[in-house]
């Protein structure tokens, strides 16, 4: 916890949570423009105490890197058409007391369109909340300050989401 405060202050970032701990839920990580990122939202994270799961393309976790990423939480995902994580987290959702997925919604650091509605769906298969995560480089800033409880209309519920991170920008503006 303390090598995470030191490093993000040294690099001049900020964290501000006002969430609570809770014990099960969905952080929603954006904008997810850089490699930086994952840093940058493993370090917050572990600044406040708290550890997370995480989301990662499969091909990152060749040995010894998927070691240690295993070691800190990642998931790996194959991606692809017809390969959907999203019953298998619900159900490890439900067997288990505690359990926080942080999730890039947009799925790339590429600028992207539309963006993947798994964590919504499984935030609701779940019946767990969203923390909102956003990283701002603007501000150099990571605000965990937002609770979203998604109400079932994922259309609506992604247009409240999507308004909430509008004004953040990412490490790679262009691809915000």
């Amino acid at each position: 916890m303390w090598f995470a405060k030191f490093a993000l202050r040294l690099f001049g970032w900020t964290v501000k949570c006002t969430v609570p701990d809770y014990p099960k839920c969905i952080v929603c990580v954006a904008p997810h423009t850089s490699n930086w990122d994952f840093v940058l939202g493993e370090f917050a994270w572990w600044s406040l105490g708290r550890r997370a799961g995480f989301l990662m393309k499969d091909s990152w976790f060749f040995f010894p890197m998927g070691l240690l990423l295993r070691a800190m939480g990642g998931i790996p995902v194959a991606r692809g058409k017809g390969k959907s994580l999203t019953p298998q987290l619900i159900s490890k959702f439900s067997d288990v007391d505690r359990m926080t997925l942080a999730i890039a919604p947009e799925g790339t650091r590429a600028k992207v369109a539309e963006w993947h509605t798994g964590f919504l769906r499984i935030a609701v298969g779940a019946k767990v909340p969203v923390i909102l995560g956003a990283i701002d480089a603007k501000t150099k800033t990571v605000h965990l300050e937002e609770t979203f409880v998604p109400t079932g209309d994922i259309e609506a519920d992604m247009a409240a989401i999507r308004a909430y991170y509008a004004p953040f920008v990412g490490i790679n503006a262009e691809n915000s």
